[in-house]
C-alpha cells in the first residue's frame, strides 16, 4: 500500500479490508466517518500516527518458511497454541461480536441471514470460551508434564480423569461443533462473500469471519493431528 499519508480512512479500508482491525482497536471510524485523511483525524483523536501507519503497512506480510511443527516438543507446542491461537480467539470474539452485532442491527431488515450469523457468532464464540478454559486449566497442565517427563526422564503422576484420552475425546468433539457452525456461517455469508455496495462494517465483518475460520483451521489441526497424538502416545509410554 502506498501513499498512505495522503489517503482517506475509507480509501485505506476500501484498498484492504483488514486495516479495518487497525482503526477499530484506535476508536478511528472506517464506516460512515471515515471520508477524513488518516493524518488528520489521528491528530484529532490524539493516536500516535506513526504507530497505526506501522500497523497498516504491516498488514499483508508474512514470515518467510514454513514451521515443522511436527519436530517441536509438545510442552513448548502448548504454549504455542495458547499464546497464538487462543490469543487471537480471544482478541478476535470481541471484535467480531461487534461487527456482527452492529451489521444485523443495521442491515439485517434486508439481509436477514446477518441476524443468524450474529446468533451463531455468539454461540461458537461463548462455546469456544470455555472450551479454550478448560485446555489451559485441565489438559494443557498435564501435556506439559508429559513433555517434561518425556524429555528429562521423569516419571509421570498418573491424571485424575483417569488418561488423557478421555479430556482429548471432549476437545476433539467440541472442535467438530465449532466448525460445524462456522461451516454454516460460510454458507449463510455465501463463502464470506459481502453483497455489492456493502458498507465497510459488513465487508470487515466477513473478511474477519474468513480469516477466523483459517486460523481455527489451523489451530485444531495443530491440536487434533500433531499435539494430541503425541501425548497420547507418550503417555502410554510413561505409564505402561
Amino acid at each position: 500500500m502506498e501513499n498512505i499519508d495522503s489517503k482517506t480512512v475509507a480509501e485505506i479500508v476500501t484498498e484492504n479490508i483488514r486495516t479495518a482491525d487497525v482503526f477499530k482497536k484506535n476508536g478511528i471510524d472506517f464506516c460512515c466517518g471515515g471520508n477524513v485523511n488518516v493524518q488528520d483525524v489521528c491528530k484529532k483523536k490524539g493516536v500516535d500516527y506513526s504507530k497505526v501507519k506501522e500497523d497498516i503497512l504491516s498488514i499483508g506480510k508474512a514470515p518467510t518458511g514454513a514451521q515443522d511443527f511436527n519436530t517441536w516438543d509438545i510442552d513448548f507446542l502448548a504454549d504455542y497454541v495458547v499464546n497464538t491461537h487462543h490469543k487471537y480467539v480471544k482478541e478476535a470474539n470481541q471484535l467480531i461480536i461487534q461487527y456482527s452485532e452492529r451489521v444485523a442491527k443495521v442491515h439485517g431488515h434486508h439481509y436477514t441471514e446477518t441476524i443468524e450469523i450474529n446468533k451463531l457468532f455468539h454461540e461458537i464464540a461463548a462455546e469456544l470460551n470455555q472450551h479454550m478454559e478448560k485446555e489451559e486449566n485441565i489438559l494443557f497442565p498435564f501435556i506439559k508434564e508429559i513433555g517434561k517427563a518425556k524429555k528429562d526422564g521423569l516419571p509421570l503422576t498418573p491424571p485424575p480423569f483417569g488418561t488423557i484420552q478421555n479430556p482429548i475425546n471432549m476437545m476433539e468433539a467440541e472442535h467438530t461443533e465449532a466448525g460445524d457452525i462456522l461451516s454454516q456461517i460460510k454458507e449463510l455469508s455465501n463463502d464470506f462473500t459481502p453483497p455489492e455496495g456493502a458498507c465497510n462494517t459488513f465487508r470487515a465483518l466477513y473478511s474477519k469471519l474468513e480469516e477466523y475460520q483459517n486460523d481455527l483451521f489451523q489451530h485444531i489441526h495443530l491440536e487434533n493431528n500433531i499435539m494430541f497424538p503425541k501425548a497420547i502416545q507418550f503417555e502410554k509410554e510413561l505409564l505402561g
